[in-house]
């Protein structure tokens, strides 16, 4: 099924240009993307497909080519095409925390973890380096694993942020629960971390945890 056999009203292009972006499920706007769906399939099941088998947005702007070639019907044009959309919007996001204090627009810290962090199968703790202005320098993977003392080294953290002269730190990591809430374990290790990087004078201005839809913020719960 492509969209002239969908009924004019509910199309997601005619929808988009009336309504706005913003009105479209997230299915809609991936259909857009596929154009058609498969015989028996329509393009809105096909597109509800893909976000299911990505567990949704935030994996399948994770997604290379290589990903998207377990979803029948994708042929090579579609996969690239799907890729770069998804990349532009990674991009726009490291543009705008590069560009300006990271907490001049919190809710965007959060999109950018989610897409990086959200999908995960394994928990990853990671920590995005900033600059003396509170702009963006890097995100960077520090530690794969359950997150104990034993498994986070400060002393690496330490080393990273003098080697990119960072100004101040969010550390992030994800919970492959899906539940965004800090464990006491969670506590331990921020305030670990938090008393080994003020020894070089770099503040930890938040740590965040990543779920399946929510991130939780120390900072926001006057944990830090």
């Amino acid at each position: 099924m492509v969209f002239k056999d969908i009924p004019a009203n509910a199309r997601p292009r005619e929808k988009l240009l009336a309504l706005g972006a913003a009105s479209l499920a997230d299915a809609e706007l991936v259909a857009l993307l596929l154009r058609t769906g498969l015989k028996g399939t329509s393009v809105l099941q096909l597109a509800q497909q893909m976000l299911d088998s990505f567990k949704g947005l935030a994996g399948l702007l994770q997604a290379v080519p290589a990903d998207l070639k377990r979803i029948k019907g994708l042929g090579p044009a579609k996969r690239a095409e799907i890729a770069a959309v998804m990349e532009l919007a990674r991009r726009s996001l490291v543009q705008q925390l590069a560009s300006g204090p990271v907490f001049g627009s919190p809710q965007q810290v959060k999109d950018y973890l989610r897409m990086q962090l959200a999908h995960l199968g394994h928990e990853v703790f990671a920590v995005m380096f900033l600059d003396a202005q509170h702009r963006l320098l890097k995100l960077e993977e520090m530690f794969r694993g359950t997150l104990t003392q034993t498994s986070v080294y400060p002393r690496e953290v330490v080393k990273r942020a003098i080697e990119l002269r960072a100004g101040a730190v969010i550390l992030a990591h994800n919970h492959p629960s899906g539940v965004a809430e800090p464990s006491h374990a969670d506590e331990f290790l921020t305030r670990t971390l938090k008393s080994a990087l003020q020894l070089v004078d770099v503040p930890v201005l938040d740590h965040l945890i990543v779920g399946q839809t929510e991130v939780a913020s120390f900072a926001e719960r006057g944990l830090l």
